[in-house]
C-alpha cells in the first residue's frame, strides 16, 4: 500500500507492531503505547489499528488528511465490518472527520495473494476514491478478490455489505474450543460485497460511521 501511493503522495506510516486480525474497534486507554520512530514518516505503534490512528492524527501526523488503512490479507467483508481492525482504523478516521479507506485482499483458500498485482488492481480504485468529494460520516470498505487470472483490471463494483452472518462452528481441541467455519464458503447475498468479490470482483462499499 505504500509504494501504491507513495508515488504522487505524502505517506506517513504509522503500523502496529503485530498482527491484530478481529480486534474490532478496540483502544487503549489504560496503560502507556510504546511508539517507536523508524524513520522521518515510520512509526512502530505496540497498539491496535485504533491506537494507531489515535496517535498518528493527534501526535505523529495530524495535518494527515486522508487515513488508508490496510492492505489487509484476508477479506473483511459484510458482517467482517463489526471484527476487523483495518475497518476499525478507518472508521476511528472517519470519525475523526477524516476522509478513510480501508483496504482488504480476500485470499482464495491455500493461496497467497500477489502484491504486485494487488497493487496495479488497487490503484485504479485508489485514484477514484480519492478524487470523489469527501461525505462526511462516512468512509470506503475495499476488497480485492483472488480469481486464478492474472487480469489486472477486474471490474470495481459499488455494492452494500452482506446482511447474512458467518458459519460459526467449533471443534473441540485439547483445552478448549477452536473455531472451525469456512470462511471460503460463507453465504452469498446476490449483488452484495461478499458476492461480487468472491466472484472475482473488486467490492467497494460506503459505509456509514454511525450503526456499525
Amino acid at each position: 500500500l505504500h509504494n501504491a501511493l507513495s508515488d504522487d503522495h505524502e505517506v506517513v506510516v504509522v503500523a502496529p507492531d503485530r498482527q491484530y486480525s478481529a480486534c474490532g474497534h478496540q483502544a487503549t486507554t489504560r496503560a502507556p503505547i510504546p511508539a517507536a520512530q523508524q524513520s522521518d514518516r515510520r512509526w512502530c505503534v505496540s497498539g491496535t489499528p485504533v491506537d494507531c490512528v489515535r496517535l498518528g492524527l493527534t501526535r505523529f501526523a495530524p495535518d494527515t488528511e486522508v487515513v488508508i488503512a490496510g492492505i489487509n490479507p484476508g477479506g473483511n467483508l459484510g458482517v467482517d465490518l463489526y471484527m476487523s481492525g483495518t475497518v476499525a482504523a478507518a472508521r476511528e478516521a472517519a470519525l475523526f472527520g477524516r476522509r478513510a479507506i480501508a483496504i482488504s485482499h480476500y485470499c482464495g483458500k491455500g493461496r497467497l495473494p500477489d502484491w504486485d498485482l494487488a497493487r496495479a488492481r488497487l490503484l485504479p480504485v485508489l485514484g477514484d476514491l480519492l478524487a470523489r468529494p469527501h461525505t462526511p460520516g462516512t468512509f470506503w470498505n475495499v476488497n480485492l478478490p483472488h480469481p486464478e487470472h492474472d487480469d489486472p483490471t477486474p471490474e470495481a463494483v459499488p455494492c452494500d455489505p452482506d446482511p447474512q452472518g458467518l458459519e460459526i462452528h467449533f471443534e473441540e481441541q485439547a483445552g478448549g474450543w477452536l473455531y472451525a467455519g469456512d470462511y471460503h464458503a460463507r453465504p452469498r447475498t446476490p449483488g452484495h460485497d461478499v458476492d461480487v468479490c468472491l466472484g472475482g470482483r473488486i467490492a467497494v462499499s460506503l459505509i456509514p460511521i454511525r450503526g456499525q
